[in-house]
């Protein structure tokens, strides 16, 4: 596999983990026991860390794409295995 090859994939694992993991430890208002700022949504979030969803991003993307190139390398599982109409 070609560098960048690797790379466009790896950046592809990278943006699909990062919409994953967006969600996970935001909080609204009302559950941080802070204030609505006026004009703001019910649903909005209180604080948003891009830095800490990156970081989760880079982690798992890191790790799902070690799994990627192994796969790669190794071949274990192959085009054969996921024809299910054999």
């Amino acid at each position: 596999m070609r560098l960048g090859s690797a790379l466009a994939i790896y950046v592809l694992f990278w943006v699909l983990c990062f919409f994953v993991v967006i969600p996970f430890g935001v909080r609204t208002d009302e559950e941080a026991g802070a204030e609505r700022a006026p004009g703001h949504a019910d649903s909005a979030p209180h604080r948003f860390s891009f830095g800490t969803a990156a970081l989760r991003a880079t982690i798992v993307a890191t790790s799902l794409f070690a799994l990627f190139y192994l796969n790669y390398v190794y071949g274990w599982i192959g085009a054969r295995d996921l024809d299910w109409s054999r």
